[in-house]
């Protein structure tokens, strides 16, 4: 990569945006706050976790440097991210058939980025002033050649093909398909920007754009052939995320599709007086502001559910954290770019000269993104047969963890050995920021002013600890990033806690495993492992441990909780039930008092036995219904 090229190819990019502003229209104003987590099962003991400054080169967010092959992608300031440009015309060689494809370009910088443990962001042009130095300038495919008109472009000294062309858009729409099809939830990927059009295919062709006052025509595709492959592209692309220049592009195409936004000028000031081209003008941006797009576009909370990309304006690379947060001349205020624009992730190529114990920058990575800290983990502190274990997570960056990456529960013996796992179902992507600031235009307060927003969610899973030789244990928790799969070198998802350990597992803390006389088990009544009659169902439930409970027990239908150790026992039954019921628990009659409604737990013990051989606790109600249960703890 060329950087001097780079520089002027993003000075340009900022001045396309003077030439074609968007109508305003209101903005979104606050996203709605999501629902509250359910609530620590009160029968496991609470373990608080020491908080410790999150890792700087967590996957999929902070600096992306440019991929240079056989360079030392690991080298400067710690990242996970490495950013490569492809011209289109190296992926489609044959000048007779635009449906072959040559992927070798692209697989080389995968293989290679991979093997350092990173992973891969990448675009694909066809005009890039002055090329790379290792790509193309022009790199329209010579399948397009007499096919596709051309058209030129005195200003950058490129050539762009005729966008509105029905043989392109067949071409791009089938490459787009093969696009997909081929790297679509490769782990070696973590962000694809869509690319193609315009100049560094950054979806505008400035100055020859829909200003034509200038005399030079408008080179970009119509609104409705630039749907075409935004609809194409979120077809194509069901998991790899993606990510477009403007909110506008396309007459706001993909704007109600899961695809993200890159801005590629940020937090730069430019003009006289100096003006934002990141923040709103209510911060003092300009009309064409990225921010300001975004607002008029009423799309400022996408990053709920879609990331936020972009790069650091070349020319504020080296110094701008010397300003960290507020910023100074042509650096805008960071701290406020980060978090309105709830950045996941930057290109910056002169982060390889910042010191690594730089405060400003680790304080701007650290908000960048995803920033968990497992704040609490509960579980028995002895504990044998099937037990649970929570964990209550909180997010102090501004943006969620995009990716569905599996949660697995471990425990370590006393030599540091992992002897067991769980997969676990919960969903880090549901962990969203604590707080968010608020946009001036959502008149919530005076500037700054923050929100809450998320919460410190919850997560319980139940595990059998059969098998497990009695002694002590530590449990301990990591997340599974899937390019392991592919690379030994693959950098782990880590939390913001000092009990964080290299290996990727973080410490919860001791348990010991016994062979379970005189201590509660716990056997949630959804459990597989169980056995439902008649009409019994299960149900989810947001107040119950796992999530879920069993219901319509009663009338012929009963619940059969296998696995339960034979001899008297104390069974404490925790169940839901707006009126008062009976049942029978191994036989013996039992009344449930109302708890308050169909989602509010009550509980009530009793002893049963339980016989050997059959090792159940079955409860039923041959002439009437019972409560809904949500699970049994044995002692």
């Amino acid at each position: 990569m060329n950087f001097r090229v780079l520089g002027a190819a993003i000075a340009g990019a900022a001045l396309v945006l003077a030439g074609s502003v968007p109508a305003q229209a209101a903005p979104a104003g606050p996203p709605p706050r999501p629902a509250p987590p359910a609530s620590p099962d009160p029968a496991l003991q609470v373990h608080p976790l020491t908080a410790a400054p999150g890792p700087l080169d967590n996957p999929l967010k902070g600096w992306a440097r440019f991929y240079s092959p056989g360079a030392n992608q690991n080298a400067g300031y710690p990242h996970s991210l490495t950013w490569g440009y492809f011209g289109l015309s190296e992926i489609m060689t044959s000048a007779s058939n635009c449906a072959a494809y040559n992927w070798s370009i692209v697989d080389s910088m995968l293989a290679e980025t991979a093997g350092y443990g990173n992973q891969a962001a990448i675009r694909i042009y066809m005009t890039y002033p002055g090329g790379t130095g290792s790509h193309p300038a022009n790199a329209i495919p010579p399948c397009f050649n007499g096919n596709v008109a051309n058209r030129a472009d005195t200003y950058w000294n490129v050539t762009h093909p005729d966008y509105n062309s029905p043989f392109l858009l067949n071409a791009l729409r089938s490459f787009i398909a093969a696009f997909g099809a081929r790297y679509d939830g490769d782990p070696r990927l973590g962000f694809i920007h869509m690319g193609l059009v315009g100049l560094w295919g950054e979806w505008h062709t400035w100055p020859y754009d829909s200003d034509t006052a200038d005399g030079r025509p408008n080179y970009m595709p119509s609104d409705a052939n630039g749907a075409q492959l935004v609809a194409a592209f979120d077809s194509a692309f069901n998991t790899t995320k993606l990510e477009i220049r403007y909110p506008d592009v396309a007459g706001g195409a993909a704007n109600s599709r899961e695809i993200g936004y890159h801005d590629d000028s940020f937090c730069y000031r430019e003009g006289s007086p100096l003006q934002g081209v990141t923040l709103p003008a209510s911060l003092g941006g300009a009309s064409y502001a990225q921010l300001q797009r975004t607002l008029a576009a009423g799309t400022e909370n996408k990053w709920t559910t879609s990331s936020m990309g972009g790069e650091v304006r070349p020319e504020i690379q080296a110094t701008a954290f010397q300003h960290w947060p507020g910023g100074a001349g042509n650096v805008d205020n960071l701290k406020a770019c980060v978090e309105l624009e709830h950045a996941t992730w930057m290109i910056n190529e002169q982060s390889g000269n910042y010191p690594a114990g730089d405060a400003n920058v680790g304080a701007a990575v650290r908000l960048m993104g995803y920033n968990l800290t497992v704040h609490n983990a509960y579980f028995r502190n002895t504990a044998s047969g099937t037990t649970s274990v929570g964990v209550q997570i909180g997010n102090s960056g501004v943006a969620p963890f995009y990716y569905p990456w599996t949660v697995t529960l471990g425990l370590k013996n006393s030599a540091g050995t992992v002897v067991r796992t769980w997969d676990t179902p919960w969903n880090l992507r549901t962990v969203q920021p604590l707080t968010i600031r608020n946009f001036p235009e959502w008149n919530a307060g005076a500037d700054p002013s923050y929100r809450d927003f998320g919460y410190r969610q919850y997560f319980q899973h139940t595990v059998d600890l059969s098998g497990v030789a009695q002694g002590g244990y530590q449990w301990v928790m990591r997340v599974k990033n899937p390019l392991e799969a592919v690379s030994a070198s693959a950098k782990k998802l880590r939390f913001a806690n000092a009990t964080q350990q290299a290996d990727g597992w973080l410490g919860l803390g001791s348990v010991t495993v016994g062979t379970g006389g005189g201590t509660p088990v716990t056997y949630e009544a959804e459990a597989s492992g169980n056995t439902r009659t008649g009409g019994a169902v299960v149900a989810t439930c947001g107040a119950c441990s796992g999530g879920a409970k069993v219901g319509y027990i009663g009338n012929g239908a009963t619940l059969v909780v296998n696995g339960v150790p034979a001899g008297t026992r104390s069974v404490t039954i925790h169940y839901l039930s707006a009126v008062a019921r009976t049942a029978l628990v191994n036989g013996q009659s039992v009344s449930f008092a109302p708890t308050g409604s169909w989602d509010t737990l009550g509980s009530t013990t009793v002893t049963v036995t339980v016989a050997a051989g059959g090792n159940t606790v079955t409860i039923a109600n041959p002439t009437g219904w019972a409560p809904d249960i949500d699970r049994i703890t044995v002692t």
